[in-house]
């Protein structure tokens, strides 16, 4: 059964900000469910993202802003537990005294077998928040693949497991004919050959032949993302290059607690991938976060470009080209913590 919207979020996605101690076998629980996908950042020093998923396995590390191929650390996470995870002796996930990030989402668990499209996948699915971690081998020619959603994915996320690779991004809003790059700069790529000009259905998206998503005997993982009410949004929104109180406002229906966006429009320094989350400031103005591209960047290099969350969406409120550059499309992906108005706790800007 697919499910069209939910109200409490903390049972499917959170930021568990910790500590590090930098030793193996440091231990964090507090998450509220069992994590089946976590990305790491840490927010006091230079150090690149890490990316881990429960069908790769623990151990099996991707970096989200580089290009480089999955790979085994013994010293990076070590464990998914029943409430949270278990990390080692590697400063990218586990500083000595620094303040870690671990953006977790719940998927199903342990993957099962998906013949829905012409490629066989592994999937494990949370229909209700609507996310999956799906991993699938390439054939090199035009095929479709199984997302177990149970309803239309509004941004996939794909990256090639056994080559160095970019990872590459349909989101709804640009189309089944081109695709983004989390790992660069670089604006909207006009190729049919990643989607095959074909928008996903509520059972597979489709590939074209690009070895970036699709190469003959190339392993991949995709982790895919279908709108939910009350817990999550994909869209757009127009730059204007006004400040506050002038500039965007983005409806999302809810309290953001996670807002990634990025210019679709132009590439270059301007242009990174933007995040900035409620756990790392809890009051607006909100400064603290993350470009996401660039390990050189710290949580305090984000000051000074500030957004805030209201109870119903998100208010940039600076007008510099990485956040709202006059005349640009920008794309976002935003989950949050309650319905406004429903019986949870209030949602309120704070």
């Amino acid at each position: 059964m697919a499910y069209t919207s939910i109200d409490k979020s903390a049972l499917f996605f959170k930021n568990k900000r910790f500590t590090g101690n930098n030793t193996s076998g440091h231990a964090i629980t507090g998450v509220g469910f069992q994590p089946d996908m976590v990305w790491f950042k840490n927010a006091s020093s230079q150090q690149n993202w890490r990316a881990f998923d429960v069908l790769r396995g623990a151990t099996y590390r991707l970096v989200p802003n580089e290009n480089t191929a999955n790979g085994a650390e013994a010293q990076q996470l070590q464990a998914f537990g029943s409430d949270g995870f278990t990390v080692g002796a590697d400063g990218s996930v586990n500083g000595n005294t620094e303040t870690m990030n671990a953006f977790c989402w719940k998927a199903g668990g342990t993957g099962s077998a998906n013949t829905s499209g012409s490629i066989n996948s592994t999937v494990s699915v949370n229909q209700t928040s609507g996310f999956s971690v799906v991993s699938y081998t390439g054939t090199g020619a035009n095929a479709t693949v199984g997302h177990g959603l149970g309803a239309v994915p509004k941004m996939i996320i794909v990256k090639e497991l056994n080559n160095t690779s970019n990872w590459i991004v349909y989101h709804n809003a640009t189309g089944n004919g081109k695709g983004l790059q989390l790992n660069t700069t670089a604006s909207t790529d006009t190729d049919s050959t990643f989607w095959n000009s074909t928008t996903p259905t509520s059972t597979v998206f489709s590939l074209g032949s690009n070895g970036n998503v699709n190469g003959s005997s190339d392993t991949y993982i995709a982790y895919c993302f279908a709108e939910k009410t009350g817990f999550s949004k994909f869209g757009t929104f127009e730059g204007n290059g006004t400040a506050f109180p002038n500039s965007p406002f983005i409806y999302t229906g809810f309290k953001t607690k996670w807002f990634l966006w990025k210019n679709a429009d132009d590439s270059g320094g301007d242009d990174h991938w933007n995040l900035v989350d409620s756990e790392a400031q809890q009051y607006n103005t909100r400064d603290g976060g993350f470009y996401w591209l660039d390990s050189t960047y710290t949580e305090s290099n984000f000051s000074g470009n500030e957004i805030n969350f209201l109870s119903n969406g998100v208010k940039i409120q600076q007008s510099s080209a990485y956040h709202n550059q006059s005349g640009s499309t920008y794309i976002y992906m935003a989950f949050g913590q309650s319905l406004v108005g429903s019986n949870n706790v209030p949602c309120t800007a704070r």
